[in-house]
């Protein structure tokens, strides 16, 4: 699950929300995840707008944009890698109204070791992100089993083992 920072001078971009939707979409569609709550949901964006003495190139210039996305290990083949620069460059540059602004628009990715992406105090590792959820009739059977046997907490720990066994024992699943 992608976050994506821009980093410009202020004034730059007039729809600031539309921008970070807009990259944030783009990141999605490279990665090639399935279009979900889940994944636009834990997807985002966020534009940092800085006073324009606090960006320099070498020769002095202050009209650089910077892209930084951070994406999970081995989401993005080179091709993805390629097509993700081009289409997020042409973005900053739409909602700059300035096509010139690609030019100078720096966009890096970043690889987020597997596990070291997280959410709600919850690191996940990519097999947690593309493990698919328990289905709610399956949470009632086993709730059900669990309601049983009451008497320790044996019961439960089955519940958890069986969730635990099928892979798809996490957060997003049971809170």
């Amino acid at each position: 699950m992608p976050v994506i920072d821009v980093y410009a001078a202020a004034g730059t971009f007039v729809d600031k929300n539309k921008l970070a939707q807009d990259l944030a979409n783009a990141v999605l569609k490279w990665e090639g995840v399935p279009s979900t709550d889940l994944f636009k949901k834990n997807t985002a964006a966020f534009v940092h707008e800085l006073p324009s003495d606090a960006i320099s190139n070498a020769a002095g210039d202050n009209n650089y944009v910077r892209v930084q996305v951070l994406t999970p290990v081995n989401v993005l083949n080179r091709e993805k890698q390629v097509g993700v620069v081009r289409e997020l460059t042409d973005i900053v540059a739409a909602a700059a109204g300035d096509r010139t602004l690609a030019n100078r628009t720096w966009v890096l990715i970043t690889e987020s070791p597997d596990g070291g992406w997280g959410i709600n105090g919850q690191a996940f590792t990519n097999a947690d992100i593309v493990a698919p959820p328990v289905r709610s009739w399956e949470i009632r059977k086993e709730r059900r089993v669990l309601e049983k046997d009451p008497r320790s907490s044996s019961a439960l720990r089955r519940w958890y083992e069986c969730l635990a066994s099928r892979g798809t024992l996490n957060r997003r699943s049971h809170d």
